[in-house]
């Protein structure tokens, strides 16, 4: 019989996903991580991208976080999301359009922050816009990235 871990993933919202799993993947902070059951207890921030539950060899449910913690012990895995959405229900124009919207601001938002610096380096503001742009590109890219896999895993 196969070994298996608890997995709990949770957002602000509600529970995404509570069963069984083989393995875990997850983005940390310091890079991806895989979790097998009896894994040595570990808290550790994630970062935006998809976290994979392998419940069998032909079972994968991937799943979209936006950030959050990892929490592991060696009998059950939490994952707090900030946001989290399982791969099959994320809105691909959604995504895209968040996505041209965030480089748009991106970009304009440089050129402003660039020519606000030249007249008063003192001036900071311009870059907590900056800073909210990056940070929705690449939730936007992330959420592509995980749909996108998903895809091609056929599902």
């Amino acid at each position: 019989m196969t070994m298996t871990v608890h997995v709990d993933i949770v957002s602000a919202e509600k529970e995404i996903f509570s069963g069984l799993a083989e393995m875990v993947f997850a983005p940390a902070e310091l890079g991806e991580v895989g979790i097998s059951p009896r894994h040595a207890p570990l808290i550790s921030r994630l970062k935006p991208g998809e976290v994979r539950v392998k419940v069998s060899d032909k079972e994968i449910y991937p799943f979209y976080v936006s950030g959050g913690i990892l929490e592991i012990q060696p009998h059950i895995i939490t994952i707090l999301a900030d946001t989290a959405i399982r791969a099959k229900d994320i809105d691909e124009a959604t995504a895209i359009e968040a996505k041209t919207r965030a480089k748009d601001i991106d970009e304009a938002t440089a050129i402003e922050a660039k020519t606000r610096a030249e007249e008063a380096l003192a001036d900071k503001s311009g870059k907590i816009d900056f800073v909210t742009a990056q940070a929705q590109l690449q939730e936007a890219v992330m959420q592509l990235r995980t749909l996108d896999r998903f895809r091609k895993r056929g599902g």
